[in-house]
């Protein structure tokens, strides 16, 4: 490389509306609730898994969605 250096210029200054919109849409809430998740990893057969992607496929729902319901429903969350 050589030893010539070229300057990028000035950051632009900034825009409060920007600014404003971008916030804005962290604070959008789309009905979902937000909660920890923590990956669960599983070996199955790859004809189990195509059995399970089937099922879910059939439902419109994702594979992850269909086994959240099917673990939600075996292990309820304790009530005190």
């Amino acid at each position: 490389m050589s030893g010539k250096r070229i300057g990028i210029g000035a950051r632009p200054l900034a825009d409060p509306q920007a600014e404003a919109w971008i916030r804005q849409g962290a604070t959008v809430d789309n009905g979902k609730v937000e909660r920890y998740s923590a990956r669960l990893t599983l070996d199955v057969t790859p004809a189990l898994r195509t059995r399970i992607k089937l099922a879910a496929f059939d439902r419109g729902v994702t594979m992850a969605e269909m086994l959240r319901e099917v673990l939600e429903r075996q292990f309820p969350e304790a009530t005190s």
